[in-house]
């Protein structure tokens, strides 16, 4: 893998979704550091997430990490429930619901229940709604729903923390979807799918 693109991908997957890290500014020396790279391919890399607008660059500034509006939450629940609930659609249509997988992705996160695992809890979370996403065989649909990957865990750690226990109650809304998939009831699979969506928004939008 090129400099630019190793960067690119620790950037993306460890920097951008460290709560920590929204409202400030990336050290370019500090992730050639720790990537091993020069100076350059950092900044390449952060032209790229520039462009995806996941950083804004600033002038004589360096890259900054904007928390994620209101707008831009709701604007990515709305788009993850298109997606989600068509893939959830063409899933039982064709008779390929990735049951066990989900189910032993909800195991994980079951297992992971201290406040110091939230970001390996998220991930999870996020691994648990791609398998129904990619079951759709869908190239376009998961390819657009792979670029959410990086907002959707900055605002899944959100609403996470928003309350306590919220860890318990995201699984059993997971739950709730994989039952409803295993019972072959769209429409039952829709609700369970919106219900945990707009509870997790609102959770974003509260905290």
């Amino acid at each position: 893998m090129a400099g630019r693109d190793k960067v690119y991908e620790y950037l993306k997957n460890v920097v951008l979704t460290d709560p920590e890290l929204q409202g400030g500014f990336i050290s370019e020396q500090d992730i050639a550091d720790r990537v091993g790279v020069s100076r350059t391919p950092v900044r390449e890399a952060l032209l790229m997430l520039a462009g995806e607008e996941l950083v804004q660059l600033v002038p004589k500034r360096g890259a900054y990490i904007a928390t994620l509006s209101g707008k831009e939450l709701r604007e990515l629940i709305e788009l993850r429930g298109v997606l989600e609930r068509f893939a959830a659609e063409k899933s039982l249509s064709g008779a390929v619901v990735p049951l066990a997988e989900m189910r032993d992705t909800l195991a994980k996160q079951a297992a992971l229940d201290e406040p110091h695992q939230g970001k390996q809890f998220i991930d999870l979370d996020a691994d648990f709604h791609r398998l129904l996403i990619r079951a759709s065989d869908n190239a376009m649909l998961i390819k657009t729903y792979e670029a959410l990957r990086a907002r959707q865990v900055r605002a899944g750690l959100v609403a996470l923390f928003a309350i306590p226990h919220r860890q318990a109650a995201v699984i059993a809304e997971h739950q709730a979807i994989v039952d409803a998939l295993e019972s072959g009831d769209l429409p039952a699979t829709l609700t369970a799918i919106d219900d945990h969506l707009q509870t997790t928004l609102r959770l974003q939008l509260t905290s």
